[in-house]
């Protein structure tokens, strides 16, 4: 039996302005004391920003050259794995047939990390009977940001990924349709659909350079703010932090001004009036300590303010380096099955953070049909924008919404 390993951890620096050199420099010297973005399941979003985003800064930590993220990235694989087999016991960690890395931008002890992907490889690693091995990376120890994990699995980099479609704004124009404000109502029906519609749309065209595993959203958006609201025109000049391309232009829309910033930096922001709120979904208030820095909160009934899509993906030659038998293990605890399981374990979570605010005596607005409605019909102009863009594309926006709405309508 293989000894356990201890945790290793290393910290990328989050501080604006510091560029990745530095960053990665202390994320080799130091070990991770960032337990704040537990639980994040947007970390960096706006890291990603670019040209296609309105809402584009440039005073963010993510600055370095590929060469250089290459460089970095050898030096931690090198530390990284040095250590692990330093540590492991004599020849037992190499026992498996094929031996994967899986990288991503969370902490360990994260919900996604620890409650989805963990619960997948682990069921991966037992009905192989140990002949695959799935060395799991959090935080990006293995080098680079955020934005690059998809790149990095294509190029082999690292073999497994989980990440935000969003990070690479434009890159997945498909995804976004559940995305859209006031569509879904369900993690696990959108999860579902998401699926479906990938197969049928997307695996063979946005996806083509990856195998893709499996896709989910998370739980319900909810607005997060230093005084109540209850009505489009309470966001009249509020400064909120939007976690997307789409949400960002939901917020301008409805007359607050959109603020980029990845998740760790919102409670030095709230703490310093930077911005006046923030979007996320319940799940991430906990580790952040958002009931404790703002006290307001609105929720809405029916369908979801909005929701972002994750998708989890391998390296086409290391999946095709399998055997027949090893790729249908992989496809058996994958698939339609496991992103149901991610979009539904993700939005379950939401519900203990929520009870904090709760317990805190905290405001809690929970809009009825009625008044969600209101907001839904304010945010009409941004589904239109999207559908004529996508349109644009060559890709026909409508029928895209038109698929989702019934395959969640459908989802049993």
């Amino acid at each position: 039996m293989m000894k356990q390993l201890p945790e290793v951890k290393i910290a990328m620096a989050t501080d604006a302005g510091q560029d990745i050199g530095r960053a990665h420099v202390r994320a080799r010297l130091m070990p991770c004391n960032q337990i704040q973005h537990d639980g994040c399941a947007e970390r960096g979003v706006s890291q990603s920003l670019g040209s296609q985003c309105p809402m584009q800064r440039t005073d963010f930590l993510f600055t370095s050259s590929r060469e250089e993220h290459m460089t970095i990235r050898n030096k931690l694989l090198g530390f990284v794995g040095g250590t692990a087999l330093a540590l492991a016991s004599s020849g037992a960690a190499l026992s498996a047939e094929f031996t994967f890395n899986l990288q991503s931008f969370l902490p360990a002890q994260a919900t996604i990390p620890s409650k989805i992907i963990d619960v997948w490889a682990d069921n991966i690693e037992e009905a192989s009977g140990g002949r695959i091995k799935i060395k799991r990376f959090a935080s990006m120890q293995l080098g680079g940001k955020p934005p690059e994990l998809f790149d990095q699995v294509i190029d082999g980099v690292v073999d497994i990924t989980w990440n935000v479609n969003g990070y690479t704004p434009g890159r997945f124009p498909s995804t976004e349709v559940f995305e859209l404000p006031f569509l879904v109502t369900d993690a696990r029906a959108a999860s579902s659909a998401y699926w479906t519609m990938t197969q049928e749309h997307m695996a063979d065209t946005e996806f083509k350079d990856m195998k893709v595993l499996g896709v989910w959203v998370h739980g319900p958006g909810v607005i997060h703010a230093n005084k109540e609201v209850r009505t489009p025109e309470d966001f009249n000049g509020m400064k909120i932090r939007g976690a997307s391309r789409q949400v960002n232009a939901l917020l301008k829309e409805l007359g607050a001004t959109p603020v980029g910033m990845p998740v760790p930096a919102v409670p030095e922001a709230l703490s310093k009036s930077v911005i006046d709120g923030t979007t996320i979904p319940w799940e991430v208030t906990k580790a952040l300590k958002v009931p404790e820095l703002v006290e307001h909160h609105t929720e809405f009934t029916g369908p979801m303010m909005y929701t972002i899509t994750f998708t989890l993906a391998m390296n086409w030659d290391k999946y095709n380096s399998l055997p027949d038998d090893l790729k249908a293990v992989i496809d058996e605890n994958s698939g339609m099955k496991f992103s149901v399981f991610a979009g539904g374990t993700q939005q379950d979570y939401d519900a203990p953070s929520r009870q904090i605010a709760v317990d805190r005596g905290n405001n809690i607005v929970t809009l009825d049909a009625e008044q969600s409605a209101k907001w839904a019909a304010a945010s009409a102009p941004v589904t239109a924008a999207w559908v004529a863009e996508m349109n644009e594309k060559g890709i026909d926006g409508q029928a895209l919404i038109d698929q989702a709405t019934a395959l969640m309508a459908a989802y049993k």
